[in-house]
């Protein structure tokens, strides 16, 4: 018999419902729809990719297995840009707080507990992650080996010198940057990038497993999270009277 879509979706959801956990075949749709999402919006954006480059980025990992970059103009100088950026507060999302949540239910781990240092910045360095460089008002670049394939993961600062040469066995090696370019006197692109290499074979497999599971939630935090930037940026840019604006000259050299 040749069923309409709608009922063969139902029938599906009814027989994963049968056989597994309620909250696995909730966390399975619901994994799914942001899924498909995810790929619209990526069907919608085919074209309008840029190459890029990020000299901070290369210092400390130019070859890289995964990467993630998106950017937004944001109508706010850079100077104000970066410091939104720096202070955003994903815990305030409850879509985000869901996805992490969603998270500990596939992996089976702990709750985490409630970060009560603001910012991301602060949040994520709370966590053990460490500045790598820093150009003042333009860009921050993040880092830290980790297991995330892990239950319960931990993440581990490695000094910037020692960084890029790291390559104790069963690690992956994470780096991620929040950067501002100017765009004029009062508009700036910002970007966000991951990139994620693995110190061995076992690294690799166990990594590109985690990934295959997690990256849909990863994606859609960064697309939230840039969005909510832009909205506060601007914000604080509209707050000035657009009176007050912080030149930034080209990138310079990184304070470490």
């Amino acid at each position: 018999m040749n069923m309409p879509f709608p009922y063969r979706l139902t029938w599906l959801i009814g027989a994963l419902w049968i056989v597994m956990d309620p909250i696995q075949t909730v966390t399975y749709v619901l994994g799914a729809a942001i899924g498909i999402w995810l790929l619209l919006i990526f069907l919608r954006s085919v074209g309008r990719a840029r190459a890029e480059s990020d000299a901070l980025l290369d210092r400390f990992m130019p070859v890289y297995e995964v990467v993630e970059h998106h950017h937004i103009r944001v109508h706010a100088p850079a100077s104000i840009t970066v410091a939104a950026a720096k202070e955003l507060n994903l815990n305030d999302s409850a879509l985000v707080r869901a996805i992490f949540r969603a998270r500990e239910i596939v992996l089976r781990t702990k709750p985490g507990g409630k970060l009560h240092s603001r910012g991301i910045i602060a949040e994520t360095r709370a966590l053990g992650w460490g500045v790598l460089a820093e150009v003042p008002d333009r860009e921050i670049v993040m880092g830290a080996v980790t297991q995330p394939w892990m239950g319960n993961v931990r993440f581990r600062s490695v000094p910037p010198e020692a960084f890029a040469a790291f390559n104790e066995p069963a690690y992956a090696k994470i780096v991620w940057t929040l950067r501002a370019d100017p765009c004029g006197v009062s508009d700036s692109d910002f970007i966000t990038e991951t990139r994620v290499t693995t110190t061995d074979a076992f690294a690799r497999a166990k990594f590109r497993r985690y990934w295959t599971y997690v990256s849909p939630g990863i994606v859609l935090i960064r697309i939230m999270s840039i969005r909510l930037v832009k909205r506060e940026a601007e914000r604080r840019y509209r707050a000035t009277g657009n009176t007050t604006v912080k030149m930034v000259p080209p990138a310079g050299e990184a304070s470490m």
